[in-house]
């Protein structure tokens, strides 16, 4: 009996010893991981879901989860006190757009935790719009919403990217950029100076023409650059 009792002693001291090694293992793993993540410098993260009923955004779920998935990643290299900004934009008419979110990066709040919540919110989008949860619009203003987001978040203070959801066709007072003589506008300024880059992902989606995404991607970088961006990226497809 006392050989029994010596040995689950012994057992339960080795388990305790296992588990103490391995909590120490995690913590020190994750301790190292924020170190790591520390050092990465914080950046600002602007997110524009395009719900207008051009963009396949709104219908086609293997798009809206390709979309997602590129997105997220970008949200997963995020170091701490990065700032994320989701917002959806089509008619001009706040009504119709008030979803927002708005994420800090840090050790509670940490990027991969963000990067899951806003995946599953871009890959959800059809479903959103389907159920009427978000309502699909008849326009598209991109001008606006970028307007919008120059003058509430701006580029001050931390360098920032812009990530456009959208097919790019600009619909509304400003230009309708469908018909093929169609171009955007000069920018009233250079409202984004010291922005490091905007992206459109699905450029020309829906168009089923390699000619009209080039012409768009070709619009739109030469009003990112003149809007002080320093890059602009258009990816029809990826």
């Amino acid at each position: 009996m006392n050989l029994l009792l010596a040995s689950a002693a012994a057992i339960g001291i080795v388990g305790a010893g296992v588990l103490a090694v391995q909590t120490e293992r995690q913590a020190a793993y994750q301790q190292a991981s924020f170190e790591e993540e520390a050092a990465i410098p914080a950046k600002r993260l602007i997110i524009g879901l395009d719900i207008s009923k051009s963009n396949p955004l709104v219908d086609d779920d293997q798009f809206a989860a390709k979309v997602a998935a590129r997105i997220a990643n970008v949200v997963r290299g995020l170091g701490p006190a990065s700032e994320v900004h989701v917002r959806t934009f089509g008619s001009y008419d706040a009504s119709s757009n008030n979803f927002y979110y708005d994420a800090l990066i840090s050790s509670r709040n940490r990027p991969e935790h963000v990067a899951a919540e806003i995946q599953k919110l871009i890959a959800g989008t059809p479903y959103l719009v389907k159920s009427g949860k978000w309502r699909s619009q008849d326009n598209t203003n991109i001008l606006a919403f970028l307007d919008n987001q120059s003058e509430s978040i701006g580029c001050a203070g931390l360098p920032t990217t812009v990530i456009l959801a959208s097919d790019g066709i600009e619909d509304s007072e400003y230009t309708r950029l469908e018909r093929h003589d169609a171009h955007l506008p000069a920018p009233d300024g250079r409202p984004f100076r010291g922005c490091a880059e905007m992206e459109i992902l699905g450029i020309g989606q829906g168009t089923r023409s390699p000619m009209e995404t080039t012409r768009l991607r070709a619009e739109w970088a030469h009003w990112a650059q003149a809007a002080g961006f320093g890059r602009f990226l258009g990816l029809n497809d990826w």
